[in-house]
């Protein structure tokens, strides 16, 4: 039974992996003021709750909705644009939600070569008759509907309008609560805010940090970095300097360069290109040649590097599709 009293909290997991799901619970006892303050009227991951139960709420009756993973299919779309109709706040929830994350990076390709890969060329595959998901499938009892699979990860916001963003590869704990809080108290920040810390991880990160001088990047595999200078400086790729805080630089404090999954903080366009431009300044060479090989060797996969989060939201957004007929 739904309390009156009580606020009303939707949950919803679109293309992502299901992180963001398990981070709600690492806010640990907090759970408890949780389901103290709201009762949760849809969570398909936890819940029974059924999409046509949604269907016949109120519009605006939902108070909060954390909506984690991009929009790959219709049926991710039409769930994104019920429960923006029933919530008075739409929360993109994590990075698949707000930048498009792993899935994300699917935009270097279209539907056509993403299914060629799963259903005929990979190594466990065997579909001697290359059967591929199809929307509608006719059978003796009547027609099967699967939902349209779109050439085109989007993020949550070039489908409907975004209250907040709550960043992270999942969102750390402690930013959970932080939205949680200001949501309670009605202190959010203007609408269209991230809620999170507007300044970069270098900022929250204890190493040591002189004058960058580049002369060669390393891959993770091979350099063991000591433990106190700063990650960059070694030679190793981390965005650290391009991306927001709030994770507590929980990887360079393990001896693993950031890899950007809060983002880019306020004030840049395109997380990419200021990574790029921020490895550039680094680079101890006037020789185009020299500084072509130093990227070339160093960095083999560019949009994996500059993009691994953000492609899907980012200026690119994905690979330039070919002209009808061509």
């Amino acid at each position: 039974m739904i309390a009156e009293n009580k606020g009303k909290l939707a949950i919803y997991w679109a293309a992502s992996c299901g992180g963001c799901e398990i981070a709600v619970l690492a806010i640990d006892e907090k759970i408890l003021d949780v389901a103290k303050h709201f009762d949760i009227v849809f969570w398909p991951c936890a819940t029974d709750g059924k999409v046509r139960d949604v269907e016949k709420m109120a519009d605006g009756s939902i108070d909060v909705c954390l909506f984690n993973g991009g929009i790959r299919t219709s049926e991710q779309e039409y769930m994104a644009r019920l429960l923006r109709r029933k919530a008075k706040v739409l929360v993109a929830f994590g990075s698949c939600a707000s930048e498009g994350c792993i899935p994300g990076l699917a935009n270097t390709s279209d539907r056509k070569e993403i299914f060629r890969t799963v259903y005929q060329e990979t190594p466990s595959t065997e579909n001697p008759r290359g059967v591929e998901p199809q929307h509608v499938t006719e059978m003796p009892e009547g027609k099967l509907y699967l939902p349209i699979f779109y050439d085109t990860l989007f993020t949550l916001d070039q489908i409907v309008d975004v209250d907040y963003y709550l960043p992270g590869c999942p969102p750390e704990a402690e930013r959970i609560w932080d939205a949680i809080t200001a949501i309670l108290e009605n202190k959010l920040p203007p609408k269209g805010s991230v809620i999170g810390v507007n300044t970069t991880v270098c900022d929250e990160c204890p190493r040591k940090r002189s004058e960058k001088k580049i002369r060669k990047f390393y891959r993770t595999w091979e350099i063991i970095p000591d433990e106190e200078t700063c990650l960059l400086e070694q030679g190793l790729v981390c965005a650290g300097v391009a991306t927001r805080a709030g994770c507590g630089a929980k990887c360079p404090q393990v001896n693993s360069p950031c890899i950007g999954c809060y983002g880019v903080n306020d004030g840049a366009v395109d997380f990419g290109a200021r990574l790029m431009s921020a490895l550039a300044s680094v680079i101890d060479s006037d020789d185009p040649e020299e500084i072509d090989r130093i990227i070339r060797e160093g960095i083999p996969d560019p949009v994996g590097t500059f993009y691994r989060f953000n492609l899907a939201h980012s200026l690119l957004r994905r690979k330039k599709k070919a002209a009808a007929g061509a």
